[in-house]
């Protein structure tokens, strides 16, 4: 009788937007991985009724999990409560834990202990700059608090200090929750991929980000339209690459451990840098969990390693186990 594999997404994917979508393929692609490896498996929606997820986990009683909630409801807040339920009763569950995934996923809080911990990264304000700082002239780029996946932002969100106060009002109103502004970093988009490999945490190739063709007035930004519009003028001129030169990618790669030693990352993570004109790296957020999709940017850095895809989804299988085995009492 082959183990059972559980994979678990936000009830809300498939109703909710096109990012919200993207986690069906996910799981689908995932699972068919596993199916390879000899596991049968089942895919459950999570809604905000964590009892009912209990009960069918009991039921199944599976050899692990594979967590893809990336929020409840389509709420990206609330991204920590299945793991903290699987914590509760000791599954077995991929990716990072609940308070991993509770620090990293509030922008500014993370951005608060990457401070402290001397992790480079731009200021960040909703009411008050983070960490007393004086606000400065920009620009500034207004982000989500709390969701991901390049929610609202566009070719508007980076404005002065004047236009802030307005454009967070007015993302709000729009997409509801909360929103802040960052300092905006001209210069290059990278970003490292990290896996609990079978010989401790690995770091990935550095992908970097191009923005070809875009006009001088365009802010050279991962947005909204390049990630999920395919016939957009961004999705087709926001191209990645690899083959960062090896002195950078050394750089960036030791802040990447850094952080995931900081925010206790486990399974996969990402962490996406800019890098100013004088060379300077910054953190702009720390992924924990990010996407599986065989054509997304994981997977590519997986690639590039050299490392199958089939062999990682069972690498995070197998570290699941091993973590649930240790922090067992």
């Amino acid at each position: 009788m082959p183990h059972k594999v559980v994979l678990l997404h936000d009830a809300h994917a498939a109703e909710g937007r096109i990012d919200s979508s993207d986690t069906l393929l996910e799981a689908q692609a995932v699972a068919a991985t596993l199916a390879e490896l000899g596991y049968a498996t089942a895919t459950l929606p999570v809604g905000l009724d964590v009892g009912a997820l209990q009960r069918a986990l009991e039921q199944l009683e599976p050899h692990a999990v594979v967590n893809l909630v990336e929020s409840l409801e389509g709420r990206g807040e609330l991204v920590h409560v299945v793991p903290a339920l699987l914590e509760a009763l000791g599954v077995p569950f991929t990716g990072c834990s609940a308070q991993a995934l509770g620090a990293t996923s509030h922008k500014l809080f993370a951005k608060e202990l990457m401070r402290r911990a001397g992790v480079p990264t731009p200021d960040g304000f909703a009411a008050a700059p983070v960490g007393g700082a004086a606000i400065g002239d920009g620009p500034w780029i207004v982000k989500s608090v709390f969701e991901h996946a390049s929610l609202g932002l566009d070719d508007s969100s980076v404005v002065a200090t004047g236009a802030v106060e307005g454009l967070i009002e007015a993302r709000r109103g729009e997409f509801g929750g909360r929103w802040f502004a960052e300092r905006f970093v001209p210069g290059r988009e990278l970003n490292v991929a990290l896996i609990a490999a079978p010989d401790g945490s690995r770091v990935l190739p550095v992908a970097e980000i191009r923005f070809e063709g875009f006009p001088p007035a365009k802010p050279a930004i991962v947005s909204y339209a390049a990630k999920w519009h395919a016939q957009s003028f961004e999705y087709k001129n926001t191209v990645r690459s690899f083959g960062v030169e090896p002195e950078l990618a050394a750089r960036l790669g030791g802040i990447a451990r850094d952080c995931w030693q900081l925010f206790g990352l486990a399974g996969y993570a990402r962490v996406d840098f800019r890098v100013d004109a004088v060379g300077t790296p910054w953190v702009l957020e720390v992924n924990a969990n990010p996407c599986l999709s065989p054509d997304a940017g994981f997977a590519a850095a997986l690639a590039q390693a050299g490392i199958a895809y089939r062999d990682a989804v069972a690498w995070l299988i197998a570290d699941a186990r091993e973590r649930a085995s240790t922090e067992r009492p």
